[in-house]
Order: structure tokens, then sequence, then C-alpha cells
């Protein structure tokens, strides 16, 4: 993929996760690992304002490309590009039951099969730090330890992928799960699968949507 065909994907789908209602405003970023390091969205933009040519360009040590500031986020993404070697793009948002959950600083436990397609038997949420800062992108790096998304306290939800697309899917995913886990939690506590059910359903998620090649 060409830088040219690569900055303007990372528009479309901004510009989609704000259509869906995933995140508002300027809060949130994306970020796509490059070999010089990343490309992430700008600083307070909005998805009106983004352009090609005011995508930052970075290295994953802070040092910037250009005279556009990145998003205030950028030490959380540098961290899991560092933390997680196959991360080949960073989504962060502010979408709605993600929040919610945060601020209870609940993690989404296995309530749904589907919990398991992040990596483990849960989502965890991180401990609260303020936004832009070295201790979020800490918290969010371990967070992520053989996970594909997390709740940051008090704040929302960052989920990686190895490429865009599969980012942002994961970050319509989670939104979906946390949705579906608020509902569950008014008729009470939810039963959760035991970890026995858990390890047969990524045992099932190994060979799932994989087609048998015709010969």
């Amino acid at each position: 993929m060409t830088d040219a065909v690569l900055r303007q994907a990372i528009i479309e789908q901004y510009c989609a996760l704000v259509c869906d209602g995933l995140t508002a405003g300027t809060a949130g970023n994306i970020s796509v690992r490059t070999l010089d390091g990343m490309l992430i969205t700008p600083t307070g933009a909005a998805a009106a304002d983004l352009a090609p040519d005011r995508l930052v360009a970075m290295a994953l040590d802070g040092t910037v490309n250009g005279d556009i500031r990145p998003s205030s986020e950028w030490q959380m993404h540098a961290a899991i590009y560092r933390a997680v070697p196959g991360a080949g793009a960073v989504v962060h948002t502010h979408a709605d039951a993600c929040v919610a959950l945060s601020c209870q600083r609940r993690s989404i436990p296995a309530f749904h099969y589907m919990v398991a397609g992040f990596g483990g038997d849960d989502v965890p949420c991180t401990g609260y730090a303020p936004f832009g800062s070295v201790e979020l992108a800490e918290l969010a790096a371990a967070a992520l330890d053989g996970r594909s998304a997390c709740l940051l306290a008090n704040h929302g939800m960052i989920a990686h992928g190895p490429d865009l697309a599969r980012a942002v899917a994961a970050t319509r995913r989670l939104e979906i799960l946390a949705r579906q886990y608020l509902l569950a939690l008014t008729a009470g506590p939810p039963v959760l699968l035991d970890s026995a059910q858990m390890a047969e359903v990524r045992r099932r998620y190994a060979g799932y949507g994989q087609q048998a090649v015709a010969r």
C-alpha cells in the first residue's frame, strides 16, 4: 500500500467511525505502523478537518516529521507497537458503551463467547491515568498483553489489529459486546462461561471462517 493510499484509508476509516457513532468530535485517533514508526491522526482534529497531508508521520520515540502535532495519545499508540510486534494499526475511541463500563472500571467478563475473540477470558480495564500520559501508555500496553483490545478507566477503549481494517473491526465488535454486557447487567449478574468453555471457544476460533481450497 502506497503512502497516499494509506493516508486516504486512515481518513476513510476515521470518518466511518464518526458516522457510526463510535467516536465524536476530536476524541478518537487512529494510527498505522510504518517502516519508520507510525502514521497517526493529528491532535485536536475532527473528521471534517482531516486531509492526507495533515496526518502525522513520526517515529515511535516521538520524533515528528513535519510541523503538525500528532494526537495527544501518540505515546499510547507507540507503546502498543513496541509491545505487540504483530500490531499493524491501533484505534482509540470514546464509544458510548465502552466509556460507560470504563467509568465503572469494569472489565468485560466471559458473559458471551465472543469475548474470546479478543484473546482471553475477558477484555480487561486498565487503572486510571491522565490522557496523553506515559502512565496511560504503559497501562494500556500491559493490559493488551495477549489481548487485542482493552478498556481505559474513566476514558474509553483501544484496540489493535494486524492491519487497519481489522483494528477498526475489533473496535466495532468491542462496542457491540460492551453494549450487550450493559444490557445483560440490567437483568442481574449474567452467567459467565468458565475457563474450560472459553478454551473450547478459542479452539473453535482457530479454524473459524477458513474455507477449504478448491482443487
